[in-house]
């Protein structure tokens, strides 16, 4: 979809480790797509990720997947920057990156409620807030959920929340039923379910 000449072009940048790309993710990217009139959505897999204890599966199993669990989304694009990068994986140089190509864009961060939360222990987090407009899944989980993340000061304005269906599902769970011979029911996409299972993927827990 081509953007309109009244407006700049609208990217998001859908960062994580997608390992594996589940059915919360597609969701998310379903509602930023509709609630924010985006022209285009980067899905963006984790590199060397800093934050995260665990080693992720190799890079070109969790870009396969992407690429199929996010196959009908047409204004999706499955980027892979990040595994390309040497060193640690920091969203700022990727924002950085897409504003020396699309100097002219808006910019978009989806981010979920635990990762919105910890976003200020992220390397440059006030410049990734100045770059990019910070929008937090809210899962409809009622006012508890609402209650747990504030917008950190003074940067209020450049957060807002993007309305998406509850669902309660997650990677590690994921992860542990396949080490554990259990059904995923609709939990991942069926394409991504047969990817996992043809390569042997999460067998040990």
């Amino acid at each position: 979809m081509a953007p309109s000449p009244q407006r700049s072009r609208r990217i998001a940048v859908f960062g994580g480790a997608f390992d594996p790309p589940h059915a919360a993710h597609v969701a998310l990217a379903q509602a930023a797509l509709a609630e924010l009139q985006l022209d285009e959505l980067r899905v963006i897999p984790t590199g060397q990720a800093w934050h995260k204890a665990r080693p992720l599966s190799p890079a070109a199993h969790r870009l396969a997947m992407a690429r199929l669990a996010f196959a009908d989304l047409p204004q999706v694009l499955v980027d892979a920057r990040e595994t390309e990068r040497a060193g640690p994986s920091y969203t700022v140089d990727t924002l950085r990156e897409l504003k020396r190509e699309w100097p002219d864009a808006e910019l978009f961060l989806l981010l979920g409620e635990d990762q919105a939360r910890a976003l200020p222990s992220w390397h440059a987090w006030q410049e990734i807030v100045q770059t990019a407009i910070i929008c937090v899944a809210d899962r409809g989980d009622g006012a508890e959920t609402q209650a747990q993340f504030s917008a950190p000061k003074p940067y209020e304005s450049r957060f807002r929340r993007l309305p998406m269906p509850a669902l309660p599902v997650s990677a590690t769970e994921i992860r542990s039923r396949i080490a554990a011979h259990q059904a995923l029911g609709p939990l991942v996409f069926e394409p991504v379910a047969r990817y996992i299972e043809d390569n042997h993927l999460y067998q040990t827990a």
